[in-house]
């Protein structure tokens, strides 16, 4: 930019040549141009100089994971919280992870009122932490302020539900990570207001504590796991008699993961050569048990991140190669029926009810047409229905719908 502007003037200044008072001039006025830019320049390094400190230093995540949290308990949360919007991070960083890191000291500052600070930014870290700091500090008794919690909790439709996931992995964390204690918990949250999801989304978030967790107690955590995750037995414990059937569906939601670790892969990088035998898993369950197709579908939020290289914090950066990928990876489910509840599980996630960009969805959906068209159309269908459900209102739902082919604008339109 300066650089750009400063030959502009000097073309000017040699087009003056024979007048001295405007070639001064406009030198001054250069001079000072390049002056204010490198001073604004300066300020703009010099306001947060862990961005450079953190550029310069190659860090694994449990470095960064214990730097966010020494600039948090220095500096502040919210301080944290702008340094992770604006740094670059290695490939792959769970930036949910650090968010939850940096929300642990809101909350420390503020206590339950830390909610009001929370944006949706992180996958809904800030919002998770605080209905957590809640339920450790207070148990039960803090089941009225969390409720409040987590109907402030920022973003879309999905917001207040998907805050009970993050309480369902402090209640497991509160019950020394003992799961049958969590779900009796957790089924003290539901509500008939919202279809007793509070209840769901709670289990589901303890389940999801219980294969990648820990964070909060190491030793105990790691001495319950083995307690609920078989090889012997990959579907367990959302197959468990404890477990309550109108939340299993939650449980084989976030059970993917330990399907992989099953497979013989890697939770945090797992080589897709073991997708086939991880999704195989999926189908012992009997072919019209819907939560077979739950099983299945969950591998797509997984696979949205394994194939990703971009910066995890917006969809905005995923490429059309990741998007590719993501299509391949589904794939190995070894089915046209299972692939397509794998792309669509990854449209959700994509689309993450509203809260992301939607030309990412519809580019997503133009990019699995291009290699398929079935896929494509399915993707497109979906997708119509996905913006119908979070933006009810015809105002906000009409400018959504005009992104997708004709046909789909009809869905879209009246979809109930």
């Amino acid at each position: 930019m300066l650089k750009k502007y400063s030959n502009f003037l000097l073309t000017c200044t040699a087009r003056v040549t024979n007048n001295r008072v405007v070639a001064i001039a406009t030198l001054v006025v250069l001079a000072a141009f390049l002056s204010y830019g490198y001073v604004a320049y300066t300020k703009k390094a010099t306001a947060y100089p862990e961005l450079r400190d953190i550029a310069s230093h190659q860090r694994d995540f449990n470095e960064l994971r214990d730097y966010f949290q020494d600039i948090a308990e220095k500096k502040g949360a919210l301080y944290a919280y702008e340094i992770l919007r604006r740094v670059d991070l290695p490939p792959k960083t769970d930036v949910h992870l650090l968010g939850h890191v940096i929300g642990d000291q809101l909350y420390k500052e503020y206590g339950k009122d830390a909610i009001s600070y929370c944006t949706s930014e992180f996958r809904n870290a800030c919002s998770h932490t605080v209905v957590v700091g809640l339920m450790l500090d207070y148990g039960e008794a803090a089941t009225n302020d969390i409720q409040a919690a987590c109907k402030k909790a920022p973003g879309g439709l999905g917001a207040y539900t998907m805050c009970f996931h993050g309480l369902g992995h402090g209640i497991l964390a509160f019950t020394d990570y003992n799961l049958e204690k969590t779900i009796a918990l957790c089924k003290k949250t539901a509500t008939a207001e919202y279809d007793r999801q509070e209840f769901g989304q709670c289990v589901g978030g303890a389940v999801m504590e219980t294969i990648s967790g820990g964070g909060h107690n190491p030793g105990i955590w790691a001495s319950m796991r083995p307690h609920y995750l078989y090889a012997a037995d990959p579907l367990y414990p959302c197959d468990a008699a404890f477990m309550p059937a109108e939340v299993k569906t939650y449980c084989y939601s976030y059970i993917t993961p330990h399907l992989i670790e099953v497979a013989g892969g890697d939770m945090n990088s797992p080589n897709p050569a073991v997708y086939p035998k991880a999704f195989s898993y999926c189908r012992v369950l009997a072919p019209n048990d819907p939560d077979r197709n739950t099983c299945v579908a969950s591998f797509g939020k997984e696979i949205l991140n394994y194939a990703r290289q971009s910066d995890r914090r917006t969809v905005v950066t995923i490429t059309d190669e990741e998007f590719e990928r993501m299509g391949q990876w589904c794939a190995l489910s070894g089915n046209e029926h299972d692939t397509t509840l794998c792309l669509l599980s990854v449209l959700h996630s994509i689309y993450w009810g509203g809260e992301n960009e939607p030309q990412v969805s519809v580019r997503y959906c133009h990019v699995l047409a291009n290699k398929n068209k079935e896929y494509g159309d399915a993707c497109v269908d979906d997708l119509a229905h996905l913006m119908a459900r979070y933006a009810p209102k015809s105002e906000e739902r009409e400018p959504l719908c005009k992104l997708l082919p004709e046909d789909a604008q009809t869905i879209c339109r009246g979809a109930k």
